[in-house]
């Protein structure tokens, strides 16, 4: 097995047990690769979508650059699958290893905003992703995390339906972009309706 794997097997149970969640609409996920854009309310987001997902979803996570600088973290975090991007600006180095990523068939999650955020319209959606997205011809699953997850509360990880944008050119131009993230975005808040727990 693949550390990723290992550490999988290893954290699952333990997320499941601490942070009890469902996952919905896993049937929408397509086979090879996939752009899963996520809302981010908190920092156990990226776990629980990884422990909802099979062990075998080659997925990966970009994540702020930040994180890396923090001895032993940043390693463990490589291990995972899990590379940086600086935030607030252009990082070139980053966009090419998602777009290798989504080429070779992974998973990719993101999350639009770029930041953690407690309600829609608090930020918007960088266009970054959409640009990813048309590059590679992959398509963006609208993924949602439920309320904030707090120690033993139930939560739900909803996945969405698949969604391309459309792009006039052979790349998507600033304002195609934009509008392409905005979608995607709209798409992951609406997704709430579903995310109760009965």
């Amino acid at each position: 097995m693949t550390f990723y794997q290992v550490a999988y097997t290893v954290i699952k149970p333990l997320i499941r047990l601490f942070f009890p969640h469902r996952a919905v609409g896993l049937e929408n996920l397509p086979e090879g690769g996939a752009l899963l854009c996520a809302n981010h309310i908190s920092g156990w987001d990226p776990f629980l979508i990884a422990v909802s997902l099979p062990r075998d979803s080659r997925l990966v996570v970009m994540a702020k650059d930040e994180l890396f600088h923090i001895p032993v973290v940043g390693f463990l975090l490589r291990k995972l699958g899990i590379f940086p991007v600086k935030r607030g600006g252009n990082d070139l180095g980053a966009m090419k290893t998602a777009i290798r990523s989504l080429n070779e068939g992974k998973r990719l999650l993101v999350f639009p905003e770029g930041t953690r955020v407690d309600s829609e319209g608090s930020v918007e959606a960088k266009g970054g992703v959409a640009v990813m997205a048309s590059r590679t011809g992959t398509p963006m699953v609208p993924v949602y995390c439920g309320t904030k997850q707090k120690f033993l509360h139930r939560t739900t990880i909803v996945f969405g339906e698949p969604y391309s944008p459309v792009i006039a050119g052979r790349r998507a131009t600033a304002e195609e972009s934009r509008q392409a993230a905005e979608e995607i975005l709209r798409r992951i808040y609406a997704l709430d309706e579903v995310s109760g727990w009965s």
